[in-house]
């Protein structure tokens, strides 16, 4: 997961319920600002995240969360600002960090490599609980750049290949 940076909403592990946790968080003015000039966005206008806690039951928290955003990005091909409404669904699980993660012990292919059992299943391990910690903010940044198209293109923008009449070289 992401260093602290400029919107952060830690949740203290040890304060989650057994029957789990519900948290809904918004970036401020200030925090989004702070965001757009991070993720080099024209501007972030909104940042909202749903998220779910629950324990397992073997010492790991998963978290669901849904983050929505309004954004200003620059189109790729007339380099004009639009505006888009990203939203991204997501799901991970975080474990302590002094604890080995529960993933399942690797497994021998066919080829006799050994391969995790999470890269088979196309999951990965969980990340670390940083002193006692999980943070909602780094995570619906996390979310929210994962929900961005990363070659943006203005509604109604096409790309066409120049011709070579139109490319500024002149022939014979």
């Amino acid at each position: 997961m992401a260093e602290i940076g400029p919107f952060s909403r830690p949740v203290r592990v040890d304060a989650i319920p057994k029957d789990g946790l519900q948290q809904v968080i918004e970036a401020s003015e200030t925090e989004r600002d702070a965001l757009a000039k991070l993720t080099g966005l024209e501007a972030v206008r909104g940042l909202t995240g749903t998220f779910t806690l629950s324990r397992d039951g073997r010492g790991t928290i998963e978290v669901r969360g849904e983050v929505r955003a309004e954004v200003t990005q620059t189109c790729i091909v007339s380099l004009d600002p639009f505006d888009c409404r990203p939203r991204r669904d997501g799901r991970c699980a975080f474990c302590s960090a002094g604890r080995r993660a529960p993933c399942p012990p690797p497994i021998v292919e066919p080829s006799r490599r050994l391969t995790p059992q999470w890269r088979e299943r196309g999951t990965i391990p969980p990340d670390p609980i940083v002193d006692g910690k999980i943070d909602l903010g780094a995570l619906a940044v996390e979310f929210m750049i994962l929900g961005l198209d990363p070659y943006p293109r203005k509604p109604g923008v096409d790309f066409a290949d120049p011709s070579p009449e139109n490319d500024g070289t002149k022939t014979g």
